[in-house]
Order: structure tokens, then C-alpha cells, then sequence
């Protein structure tokens, strides 16, 4: 009996009378308790009654019954709800005679598993499973038939019990229950041939194929494989694709969710949907659980990164991975792009005791990826590969992916069958700067950005250890009014001092150029002035390039490590030291404003000429560029 009180109004008021509740209220809840007494009882007898009849043998792992299957180990398939029964048959020589007998082992299937796929793919006729393989386990009888009809009405009653909880909002029912995709370890699609450019890191997780292959030589040595690996790195540099290409290889049982999705209103949700799922996991052991932005639930504890309501849910993932109830052949592999937020408690040694890394992909990397995913596509013969590998530095797996897509769209929008070397072009810079705009222009405004892009071209030009100018453009391009690019000459894994400075003259050099040329400054600076700034503090708080301030961080390291994502702490620094760093990042910028200024005013001609060629074609190259100074 469900008692209501509305308006926090005090229980012992008449206003919360029992016998002033709508009739209808206490009907619905002595329904629910008729149905549950009926369902428990019938639930009971129908288990008891397919328990004792149709799974007589000995229980295995789904996995083991997969195998048996795919090596024909079997005289018959019986197949009974969520049970996978197998009859094998076995000979014995006692004596010199042979003795053959039946033997019986079952597995439970785990819900949405597609298990006739997994039959169709050990060659098991489907369509011959009812008549050569499937027979009744059970024996029905009349009192049989008694408890299902009771168990029919139980479901009935407690179907509308549920069906009227649900239009109220509430799916109290299935919360706890894990929404984990399962997929056969083959049925991922992907192995580690599909996956390009970072050997290093699949070599690091060959051994764990290899144990979940062939766990028995590991364990006869005595050896402990890694319980969990935690796969770090930016966005798109090809985390979940490694996961699902460790499952494909390995061939077992894959399990995929996200650290987002153990998460719910209901209090206890997640620590529940944890144990549902590592309980589904060890059933169908060996198996892999796939866990993607695992931060999303293990941010640290007893800070302002993670919610006390979230704590519950990282608590049981801890208490899993520990392996308190015995975890055998089920590995934990988890992705994230913010490490440094994790838990320590989850990154220990028994947990995840591995941490593999993956970085943005070098040149020879990025043409190995490009050459994978352009398998499937038709290219012209002057279209090059390589070209596109060598100006893409800084692009992720995803991002060359989606070039290459992009360039395929462009071709079939033209009219093409095969895509070009234009296409490749096009596509790098729509990935990178996004869609040319078509918008018309005042006169006015074209002469603004043409003399904006070329003051930052000839600045570039001129100034030490600056990237190379591979275009400028006054095309516009998602939200910027025109472009330059620069195209440095190898991989860097870091930036020296020099660099960083000819990067904020660089950036100035567009508002210096208009000072100059058109007497008059425009907003159109706000992306180069957010740049420069930016750079300029990085390099004084976080870097130590400051002689004033010398060797010493101030700040709050995650800000400034991780820009756009601030959690509290403050600044750790005087007022007086604030007055410093403000005067130290002015002064940089400054000085790059005076050496941009020279350089410009020096070269007055070539500025003019660049300005008159963009006008004329809105585009000019590397090599047109490089003309003007010969």
C-alpha cells in the first residue's frame, strides 16, 4: 500500500488519511501485490520445473559451447529460451572395450545476443534446427500447464502494474540492468589490419590477444595478465577502434558501453548497471569489456571534478576490477582523453595496471592511414597520397578519414567517378579551416582582408623560425573572413622559444599590415589577437620563457594545460606577481607588434603585389608566393 502525501503536508494531518485516497490509487497497489504473489510463485514453479528437466549436465561458459560448435563437438543442439544446451558424445575403453555414452553441457545466453548469427557462422543450418536439432526439453504435463497459465496472468497483471508506473515517467524496472552492446569477438569486423599507424601500441596489446587465445600457457607459468588497460590519447587518434580490433582478433565476446551510460537519475543505478555488466562478462568468459570515456564515472573523488551521487558508481567498479568474487579471462579496456582527471585509486596496479598512450600519427603514419581507408575508393592517376600526408600535420585518424571522405562527396557532386588531386586540396582545407563561403563582399571589405592576409604572409616570410607559407587566401571560410596557412617543415613533439614568438608576430602581423596600408584597424583581428594572447600567457605562466618570472609555474595547472576546462582552485599567486605576469604577456606581444611593423614597412612593394594577386585570383600558392621574393 502506497501511502501519498502531497505538498510535504504533515502525515499525521486527515489530509493524509488513508481512507481519503482515490479509490482507484489503493485498487492499482493491491493489483501489484496480487500479481507479485502469483508471479513469484509461478516464476518459482516454472524455474524449478526447467531447471530439474532441461539443463541436467554440467554449466560452462558461452564461450566454451561457441567452441565446441565451430569444431563440430557435438550430436545435438537443443535450444530453450535464454539456455544453449549441447549433447556430445563420448567414448570410454575399459578393458579393451569401448563404452559410448551421452554427455550434457549448457550455457546461459545473455540477453540480445544474437546467437543463431553465431550458429550461421559455425555452418548450423538454421533452417534445419527445429526439426534435426531442436526437441523439447521439457515434458509437459497437466499441472505443467496449470502453473503457466498462472505465470500468463501474473505477467498480464503485472504488465499493466508496470505500463502504469511508465506513463507517469518512470521506467523503474530495467534501470539497473546494463546497457552494454555484446558482440562476438568476429562479429567487430575489425582486426588489427585495419587499424594504421600506431605499430607500437598494437604491439603492446598483441600479449593480450594472445592470453585471451591461450590463457592455459600464461597460467601454467604462473604469469597474471593485465586485469585492465587504460587506452589514453586526443580525440580520434583511434582508441575504440584499437578496443574492438583487440575483441576482433582475440575472438571472443566483446562488451561495449560508456562511462555516460551507468549513470541515472536513480540513486544506486549505476553501482547496479557495474554489477549486471561484469556479471554478463564473466558468463561469457574469456570476454573483453569495452568501457569509453571512462572519466565520465572515474574523475576523483572528494573534489569538485566528481559528484558525490557518481562515487557510488566508481566504488563498484573498484570492488569488480579487484576480482573480490573471482574474475577469470575477463580483461577491462577503457578510453579517455583526460587522464589526469582519473581516480588514483583506479589506476593502481591490480585495476588498470597498464596505460598505453596514443599520439597524434607522423607523416609516415598518416600515409599508412590514408592508404587503409582509401581501399574502398577510386582515385584519378595524378592523385597523390603522399602530398596529402606531408601538409596534414596535426590531423587525427578520424580527421583523415573524414578528408577522404569529404574528397569522394566533392567528386560525386561534380559529376566524377574518381577523385582528384583538386578534391584531396579542397577537402584539406574544408577539414581544417571548414566550407568556403559564397556570400558577395563590398568592395572595401576584399581590400581589407587581402591586405590583413598578406601582412600576415611577408611577416611570416621575414621572420626566424616561422612556419612556411603554403596559401593565403581571402576566400572566405567558416567564420574567418580570409586565411593563411602555414605548413611547418617536419613533425614536432615540442616548440622552442623562437617558435612560439614567430607564431604571435605572425599573428599581429594582419593588424599591423591594415595600420600601415589602410590607415584604419577592423574587428577582424579577434581570432589572431585570442591566439597571440593565449600563446603569450603559456609562455610565461606555464612554460617558464619569462626572465622577470624565470623558472616557476603560477596558475592553476589545469587551466592552463587543458584551455577551456577551468575546476576551481583559483589563482595560486599574489597580486603583485599578477601585475608582473600581466606586464610580461603585454611585452611580448608588444615587441612582436614592433618587429611586425618593420618588417612590413621594409617590404611595401611586396605586400602591394601579393595584395594586387589576391585580388585578381583570391588565391595564391607556395610557389607563386615564393615568386615575389625572387
Amino acid at each position: 500500500m502506497v501511502l501519498i502525501v502531497d505538498k510535504m503536508e504533515n502525515p499525521n494531518s486527515k489530509k493524509a488519511d488513508i481512507r481519503k485516497l482515490p479509490k482507484n490509487v489503493v485498487r492499482v497497489n493491491m493489483w501489484g501485490i496480487v500479481a507479485s504473489i502469483i508471479l513469484s510463485i509461478a516464476i518459482f514453479s516454472a524455474w524449478s520445473i526447467v531447471v530439474n528437466t532441461q539443463t541436467k549436465g554440467r554449466e560452462v561458459s558461452l564461450s566454451n559451447v561457441v567452441n565446441s560448435i565451430a569444431k563440430k563437438d557435438y550430436k545435438k543442439i537443443i535450444l530453450k529460451d535464454n539456455i544453449v544446451i549441447l549433447e556430445q558424445q563420448k567414448t570410454e575403453k575399459t578393458d579393451g572395450k569401448e563404452t559410448k555414452y551421452l554427455t550434457r553441457k549448457f550455457a546461459l545466453i545473455p540477453p540480445g545476443t544474437d546467437f543463431y548469427s553465431t550458429l550461421s557462422d559455425a555452418d548450423v543450418d538454421i533452417k534445419t534446427l527445429s526439426n534435426d536439432f531442436y526437441q523439447p526439453a521439457v515434458n509437459v504435463s497437466i499441472t505443467d500447464i496449470i502453473w503457466l497459465i498462472l505465470l500468463a496472468l501474473g505477467l498480464v497483471l503485472m504488465y499493466n502494474l508496470i505500463k502504469g508506473m511508465n506513463s507517469q515517467g518512470g521506467r523503474l524496472m530495467d534501470f539497473g540492468q546494463s546497457k552494454a552492446r555484446m558482440l562476438f569477438g568476429k562479429k567487430t569486423g575489425i582486426t588489427f589490419d585495419s587499424v594504421a599507424g600506431i605499430e607500437e601500441v598494437k604491439d603492446e596489446l598483441v600479449e593480450i590477444v594472445d592470453f585471451l587465445k591461450s590463457p592455459k600457457k600464461y597460467g601454467d607459468i604462473g604469469a597474471r595478465i593485465p586485469k585492465g588497460v587504460l587506452l589514453s590519447g586526443p580525440p580520434g587518434t583511434g582508441k575504440t577502434l584499437l578496443a574492438k580490433a583487440v575483441a576482433g582478433e582475440a575472438g571472443v565476446p566483446f562488451f561495449h558501453t560508456s562511462g555516460s551510460e551507468f549513470e541515472e537519475m536513480l540513486v544506486g543505478a549505476g553501482a547496479s548497471r557495474v554489477r549486471d555488466l561484469f556479471l554478463k562478462a564473466k558468463r561469457s568468459s574469456p570476454s573483453i569489456i569495452f568501457i569509453d570515456e571512462i572519466d565520465a564515472v572515474a574523475k576523483k573523488r572528494g573534489t569538485v571534478l566528481h559528484s558525490g551521487a557518481g562515487e557510488q558508481t566508481l566504488n563498484q567498479i573498484l570492488v569488480e576490477m579487484d576480482g573480490l568474487e573471482g574474475r577469470e579471462n575477463v580483461i577491462v579496456v577503457a578510453a579517455t582523453n583526460r587522464p589526469d582527471v582519473l581516480d588514483p585509486a583506479i589506476l593502481r596496479p591490480g585495476r588498470f595496471d597498464r596505460m598505453v598512450t596514443l599520439y597524434l600519427p607522423d607523416y609516415h603514419e598518416r600515409l599508412a592511414i590514408l592508404n587503409v581507408h582509401a581501399k574502398n575508393k577510386k582515385f584519378d592517376k595524378e592523385a597523390n597520397l603522399d602530398i596529402v600526408a606531408r601538409k596534414t600535420i596535426g590531423y587525427s585518424g578520424a580527421d583523415l578519414e573524414n578528408l577522404l571522405n569529404e574528397a569522394a562527396i566533392m567528386a560525386v557532386i561534380d559529376g566524377r567517378k574518381e577523385i582528384m588531386q583538386k578534391d584531396l586540396m579542397e577537402s584539406y582545407l574544408k577539414v581544417k579551416l571548414g566550407r568556403q563561403k559564397k556570400n558577395k563582399r563590398v568592395e572595401d571589405d576584399l581590400k581589407r582582408v587581402a591586405y590583413h592576409e598578406a601582412g600576415h604572409a611577408v611577416v611570416a616570410k621575414f621572420t626566424q623560425s616561422s612556419s612556411p607559407v603554403e596559401l593565403v587566401s581571402m576566400i572566405s571560410r567558416g567564420g574567418t573572413g580570409g586565411v593563411t596557412v602555414y605548413v611547418p617543415e617536419d613533425d614536432r613533439s615540442m616548440e622552442t622559444k623562437k617558435q612560439l614568438l614567430a607564431a604571435i608576430q605572425n599573428s599581429v602581423g594582419g593588424r599591423v599590415a591594415e595600420e600601415i596600408f589602410l590607415g584604419d584597424i577592423s574587428s577582424g583581428a579577434s581570432g589572431d589577437i585570442r591566439h597571440a594572447t593565449e600563446v603569450a600567457k603559456m609562455m610565461v605562466r606555464q612554460w617558464g620563457m619569462s626572465d622577470k618570472l624565470g623558472f616557476v609555474q603560477y596558475g592553476d595547472a589545469e587551466e592552463t594545460k587543458h584551455l577551456g576546462y577551468t575546476y576551481g582552485g583559483g589563482r595560486d599567486y599574489s597580486e603583485k606577481t599578477a601585475e608582473v605576469v600581466d606586464s610580461e604577456v603585454k611585452g611580448i606581444i608588444q615587441k612582436a607588434i614592433e618587429n611586425a611593423r618593420k618588417i612590413l614597412r621594409e617590404n611595401k612593394a611586396v605586400v602591394e603585389k601579393l595584395v594586387e594577386l589576391l585580388l585578381k585570383q583570391e588565391e595564391v600558392g607556395k610557389e607563386e608566393f615564393n615568386a615575389l621574393f625572387e
